[in-house]
């Protein structure tokens, strides 16, 4: 989460007390709880969640966030009891339960991302304006340090947005943010120059014929 302290909550009631869905997303809700048995709905509250943090998200034109009345419109639509949704908010981290900024920069400070250089990403992130745990001015970032997010192969990584970068250093960091604030779009994955996904540095040395296809090798063995 970007921040632990629930915004006002009167200002917030104000903006979006009148949540609701829209029709594309109603549709997907429907589609979503009809998942799950009879009577088993409230299994389908995560799902929900993350849908409504993306409509927050593309009404801001940002990553999305959780407000109060967003989670009690999600749980009666569930018929479950508000504060079992809170709970379920508040407990994972890809729910933000305060507002970000358009681009959510998670950096994964655990230790193999911390020994492959993560102190070096989070350099990047502080000179180019980013303060752990703040949105800057101009509503571009919001920076947060994050526990393992199973990229360690490729490690350090970021996640921005739904975004996965890997290998970085200081200078990838720094270029992946100004491409951002310039409207670009960079790739996202690793950043090392001629590694596919997290094979060794320099190649694959098995399974080398899945690199570029799903090669069966059931008649190799």
């Amino acid at each position: 989460m970007a921040d632990v302290a629930f915004p006002d909550e009167a200002e917030t009631r104000a903006r979006w007390g009148n949540f609701a869905w829209t029709a594309e997303n109603a549709a997907q809700a429907t589609k979503i709880i009809a998942r799950y048995p009879a009577g088993r709905q409230r299994s389908a509250i995560m799902p929900l969640l993350d849908l409504a943090q993306r409509q927050v998200g593309a009404e801001t034109q940002t990553q999305g966030w959780l407000p109060v009345p967003v989670i009690e419109y999600v749980a009666a639509q569930l018929d479950m009891p508000f504060i079992r949704a809170l709970e379920v908010a508040t407990f994972y981290t890809m729910y933000n339960m305060a507002p970000v900024a358009r681009y959510h920069v998670q950096v994964c400070g655990t230790t193999p991302c911390m020994l492959r250089g993560s102190d070096d990403v989070m350099a990047a992130c502080k000179n180019k304006g980013l303060i752990k745990g703040k949105t800057t001015p101009d509503g571009l970032f919001t920076l947060t340090e994050v526990e393992c997010m199973g990229n360690c192969s490729s490690a350090p990584m970021v996640q921005i947005n739904d975004d996965n970068y890997e290998d970085l250093d200081y200078d990838r960091t720094v270029a992946i943010l100004d491409a951002l604030a310039a409207g670009e779009t960079p790739k996202p994955g690793t950043q090392e120059p001629g590694r596919h996904t997290v094979e060794p540095l320099g190649g694959p040395t098995t399974l080398k014929e899945m690199v570029s296809g799903n090669h069966d090798y059931r008649g190799d063995w």
